[in-house]
């Protein structure tokens, strides 16, 4: 039997969530909902796409807002360059949207980096850590600890989380200017050159080389070796750098 809740219309909420899981729809639903208040200011103003479950299928990932949202779900609409059209985000901007996506059985929450209204300004920078295939949990510990030292160095605060099943993500909240931001590309690396970074590449590479590989992925830009990892490294070492001069 369904129930309303904040104008909300929730269905089958006595449903397994999916297959195997040992929770209803319902139970989805309540968590969210308790929750709203800490999940609510990270998602608001946000793109989101998200990870939805249902009984008899795989998980799948949707990113369009369908035509059948209620016309008070907020969106924004982008272009995605990795499928080469237009996508119509979700913004889940209060506890109604947040309770419409819980009765679409949307599990995961996935908000871009950036608000919808400065795209160019990411507020947080998200470096993911796997260990290389097969190798232990280890590697991604190892690797955390070196860029925690790293961010100390420049001042910067980082909270790490398990991620998946065998990685870590370490989430560094950011002020960035544009230029700040570019700094942090692959092309503004390349035209950068840090006369004073708080660790030098050669003090780089020997930690590096003490230490097993690891594969860090950072802002959808895969660096899939250890060496590449000093690359992540120069990158924050450009932001300091910017931040420095622009004190001067």
């Amino acid at each position: 039997m369904g129930t309303d809740r904040e104008g909300v219309s929730l269905t089958h909420l006595d449903e397994p969530l999916f297959d195997g899981a040992g929770a209803t729809k319902r139970d989805l639903v309540d968590y969210l909902d308790a929750v709203s208040g800490l999940i609510l200011p990270e998602l608001r103003g946000r793109p989101l796409s998200v990870i939805r479950v249902r009984a008899g299928q795989q998980p799948f990932m949707q990113k369009n807002l369908p035509d059948y949202a209620p016309p008070w779900v907020g969106s924004v609409t982008l272009w995605a360059e990795s499928s080469r059209r237009e996508v119509r985000y979700a913004l889940c901007d209060d506890r109604r949207t947040l309770l419409w996506l819980a009765n679409q059985r949307a599990v995961e929450y996935h908000p871009t980096l950036s608000l919808a209204g400065d795209l160019g300004r990411p507020t947080h920078l998200v470096l993911d850590i796997d260990p290389p295939p097969g190798g232990p949990f280890g590697h991604a510990v190892a690797a955390a600890h070196l860029i925690r030292r790293a961010l100390d160095d420049l001042g910067l605060a980082g909270a790490v989380k398990t991620s998946g099943s065998k990685g870590l993500h370490i989430y560094v909240p950011v002020q960035a200017s544009g230029e700040e931001a570019a700094a942090a590309t692959p092309i503004g690396r390349k035209r950068r050159f840090i006369s004073r970074p708080a660790i030098t590449a050669a003090q780089m590479s020997s930690s590096l080389t003490r230490m097993p590989p690891s594969n860090t992925d950072s802002s959808r830009s895969r660096w899939n070796s250890s060496s590449d990892l000093a690359e992540l490294i120069r990158a924050l070492m450009s932001i300091s750098a910017v931040r420095s001069r622009a004190s001067e």
